[in-house]
């Protein structure tokens, strides 16, 4: 796959993911797989990209997991809003990278 077609690819991710916050995490869905699918083959530093990408994904996933089982106890709803700002911080921060054409810093971090 050539770079433009990785970058576009990329950053279709980043929306898919945004959207993710109004469809219910159904686009999340479809943005995870085409990082999945495409991390392997695409050039270092938008490989890096795919990355973050699926781990905010997963990340993101187990979070509202941990949230939803905790809206019992109701500290679950800041939870909720807590994960929201993350995700979309997380999603700003790759854009922004994206955008400068390098890779996201500290890829493997669970935080910001």
């Amino acid at each position: 796959m050539s770079q433009t077609s990785s970058l576009g690819m990329a950053r279709a991710v980043y929306v898919l993911h945004l959207v993710g916050l109004i469809t219910g995490g159904l686009t999340a869905v479809a943005g995870v797989i085409i990082a999945h699918l495409h991390a392997g083959e695409a050039p270092p530093p938008l490989r890096e990209h795919f990355r973050f990408q699926y781990r905010t994904f997963w990340i993101g996933l187990l979070y509202s997991i941990i949230a939803g089982i905790t809206t019992l106890a109701f500290i679950g709803w800041l939870l909720m809003v807590v994960i929201t700002i993350w995700w979309i911080v997380r999603c700003a921060r790759g854009l922004s990278t994206l955008n400068r054409n390098v890779a996201p810093a500290r890829v493997d971090t669970w935080g910001f």
